[in-house]
């Protein structure tokens, strides 16, 4: 079982990145699917999450609308499109699997509520 984050890069402010997050060992249409953040110095932040099989996304407000959550179920991969970045988006991004049980009635947010997770990716924006 495994997740594999990748895409990460060091770009300049206002561009963009694709960041894509791999799974294997999973049936990945049992899962929330979900990207997290964690900034020098700050708590791990959750981003957005999104559910197959329909794709339902869901996202943090604190989440700009420059960020969009994606998957390509024949894949198994989501996708963080990233765009107009920002020097304060630098951070190491995770994505992380949460198995759909009874006990989750909404989309779950917090990181002990995934029980998968990626190795991250850095971003670095610069100013």
């Amino acid at each position: 079982v495994q997740l594999q984050a990748s895409g990460g890069g060091l770009v300049q402010a206002g561009g963009s990145l694709r960041l894509s997050c791999g799974a294997s060992g999973i049936i990945f249409t049992s899962y929330y699917i979900a990207w997290f953040r964690q900034g020098p110095g700050k708590e791990r932040e959750f981003l957005a999450a999104i559910r197959t099989p329909r794709g339902q996304a869901y996202y943090s407000g604190s989440v700009p609308g420059r960020f969009a959550i994606s998957r390509d179920n024949a894949k198994n991969t989501v996708y963080l499109q990233t765009n107009s970045l920002k020097p304060e988006d630098t951070a190491v991004y995770y994505c992380a699997a949460a198995r759909i049980r009874p006990t989750l009635t909404m989309t779950p947010t917090r990181p002990d509520e995934y029980e998968l997770w990626g190795q991250g990716t850095q971003v670095t924006v610069s100013s």
